[in-house]
């Protein structure tokens, strides 16, 4: 099955977040928060956490920084309680964007969102607007030469949904959100491992942009992405 060039992206994004890494420790601080907040400290019962320390580690967070922020999120100590909010547009050419947050003063959140996109071309939409077009699922992304039929033999295995080989020929694994830790876990296991690995909203369809078009919504995606409060941003634009 054939999927859209995405390494280009990829390697974008990796650009601008080594560039960033001390907003990226904000973000994965955040989420450890909520995450262990939400299910207790214990990683072994709470897979959320599980995948917020993995991010750190990938980030190069110390360990103890780790620790520090689950012990802060579960004990009784003083700390910011974070609400987590999806604002829904549109970008350039009717795009769709999604925009996961989290917050602890929605209102400045959504005057920041707004104006992200009001500012760049885009149109801040309603909730629902456009999260029908992305599917929730697991997602691992390997470079370009990695061997499919390997990874296609390992993750199918494991019980990945489906295995995509992108126009570019990176080799991109799907799976149920509650399968990705096994998954990623079996292909690490066999030598295997993601450029990008993630529980994700993919884009059920994409919409081609180029020349001036592709340059104005990576600024508007880059905007939203620089934004305080934002987590992650999700889109369908083929850029």
């Amino acid at each position: 099955m054939a999927g859209h060039s995405k390494w280009a992206n990829i390697q974008h994004r990796k650009g601008r977040q080594d560039e960033k890494r001390g907003k990226i420790w904000t973000r994965i601080i955040r989420e450890i928060t909520v995450a262990a907040r939400s299910g207790g400290g214990d990683l072994s019962a709470n897979p959320r956490l599980r995948l917020a320390v993995d991010k750190a580690k990938a980030a190069n967070m110390p360990a103890d920084r780790i620790k520090y922020n689950i012990d802060k999120a579960t004990g009784n100590a003083e700390g910011l309680t974070y609400e987590e909010i999806r604002y829904e547009g549109y970008g350039i050419g009717g795009a769709a964007i999604m925009i996961d947050t989290m917050t602890d003063n929605r209102v400045r959140t959504v005057a920041e969102v707004r104006h992200a996109f009001s500012k760049h071309g885009g149109n801040m939409g309603t909730e629902g607007s456009v999260v029908f077009q992305f599917k929730h699922c697991g997602q691992l992304i390997f470079a370009p030469g990695t061997s499919e039929d390997k990874v296609m033999e390992v993750a199918l295995e494991a019980g990945a949904e489906d295995v995509v080989t992108d126009d570019d020929g990176a080799v991109e694994v799907l799976t149920a959100p509650a399968d990705f830790e096994a998954v990623k876990n079996a292909l690490e296991a066999a030598g295997l491992t993601p450029e990008v690995a993630s529980v994700t909203m993919r884009p059920e369809n994409t919409i081609e942009l180029t020349g001036d078009d592709a340059a104005k919504m990576q600024k508007l995606l880059d905007v939203l992405e620089d934004l305080d409060d934002a987590q992650e941003v999700y889109h369908n634009a083929a850029l």
